[in-house]
């Protein structure tokens, strides 16, 4: 994929040399693959971003709501109750997406979507809810918000991408 993605640089950077007396009004760098980039991997875990999942419900309905999060390799894993809204969508479609973005100027998204697998293993639960704790209130309080968030009825999900689309520097000039 590497490669694939020098060849598309390499043809945008040849056409913006075609036109280097022109004005370039901006440039987005966007991408668009199936895998966790080293780009995409340093935004998703720059500071303490939330993640806005969405999911599908049986009345076809969209619901979207937001989750700390963290990576493990190209997969992306939170937590969530097994009696929530989101947890009862994914029972009936593991097919999910999640929006990440910098809010701040020159913005930035990633947008991943995915199918997911589910785990309610103890040992596993209490892990990733520490290590996400950590990211988000700090390695003084990870250990405490790991035990709350691994409670009776908590999920590990897993998603695995299958489509990632990152853009960044969305409104520089």
């Amino acid at each position: 994929m590497g490669s694939l993605l020098a060849l598309r640089l390499k043809q945008l950077l040849d056409r913006l040399s075609h036109v280097a007396d022109a004005k370039v009004e901006r440039l987005v760098f966007s991408v668009k693959t199936r895998d966790i980039t080293p780009q995409v991997r340093a935004f998703l875990l720059q500071g303490a971003r939330m993640g806005k999942v969405a999911t599908v419900g049986p009345d076809r309905l969209p619901h979207v709501i937001p989750v700390w999060f963290h990576l493990d390799g190209d997969d992306i894993i939170f937590i969530t109750g097994n009696n929530t809204m989101k947890a009862k969508n994914l029972r009936h479609e593991d097919h999910v997406a999640m929006c990440v973005d910098d809010e701040q100027p020159p913005y930035a998204y990633a947008e991943i979507e995915g199918t997911i697998k589910i785990s309610g293993d103890p040992k596993e639960l209490l892990d990733w809810a520490t290590v996400i704790a950590e990211c988000y209130m700090g390695q003084e309080r990870a250990q405490e918000y790991g035990r709350i968030n691994s409670g009776p009825g908590e999920w590990v999900v897993r998603i695995l991408p299958r489509k990632v689309i990152f853009e960044d520097k969305i409104a520089e000039l």
